[in-house]
């Protein structure tokens, strides 16, 4: 049997349609087209009848390289620590310097997009400067 290649990461979340437009923004990922006669996928959804109601909403590499994201609406609030986050590979080959300004960079665009600035973590001995951050639901991710 041969190995999978292709999966997708799923988010659960209050606000799915808003928290895909974030990663969108982050990873440079598209939504699909809205459906024709609404002018957003907000305006479809509350189109539907109670019971059609749509709880996810997806977004998806342009390229087809990396993973497609799946929100998914689910009833109750973040309460601890992810278990598994992404991480944001802005500083890639960069070191020292260099790439804590990338980093810092990256940070401030995706603050003003919403995301909160929990941490940097400079470079030691062992590892690069990296920056813990939240989105805007406060699901953990790192810029590396």
């Amino acid at each position: 049997m041969p190995s999978i290649k292709k999966f997708q990461v799923t988010f659960d979340c209050a606000e799915p349609a808003r928290l895909a437009g974030f990663w969108c923004e982050v990873l440079g990922y598209v939504v699909p087209p809205v459906p024709e006669g609404f002018a957003t996928w907000e305006d479809y959804h509350r189109s539907l009848p109670s019971e059609d109601q749509v709880t996810y909403f997806a977004c998806s590499d342009p390229s087809g390289d990396g993973p497609r994201l799946l929100f998914q609406r689910v009833p109750e609030g973040k309460i601890v620590k992810n278990r598994v986050h992404l991480d944001v590979r802005a500083g890639t080959g960069l070191v020292g310097d260099k790439r804590l300004a990338t980093l810092e960079a990256e940070c401030a665009r995706l603050v003003a997009l919403g995301a909160v600035h929990v941490r940097t973590l400079l470079a030691d001995d062992d590892n690069e400067s990296c920056i813990l951050m939240q989105d805007i639901e406060g699901n953990e991710f790192c810029l590396d």
